[in-house]
């Protein structure tokens, strides 16, 4: 089941819930995944961290 808001659809991929970035041990840490299904893999959760990623370049300057 896809965890994002409790949808009732299959899950189909194994996000990371904190970005790994490419850390390895953080890429592998199985408490980071959870299970969504591919629409809110790739159109919510690419939001989140675009959004996030603006933050930190702000907060940078």
């Amino acid at each position: 089941m896809c965890q994002a808001q409790g949808r009732a659809a299959p899950a189909t991929v194994v996000d990371h819930i904190r970005p790994h970035r490419g850390d390895a041990e953080l890429f592998w840490n199985a408490d980071n995944w959870q299970s969504l299904c591919a629409h809110h893999h790739s159109k919510d959760k690419q939001s989140q961290e675009r959004q996030a990623e603006r933050g930190n370049r702000r907060s940078s300057r």
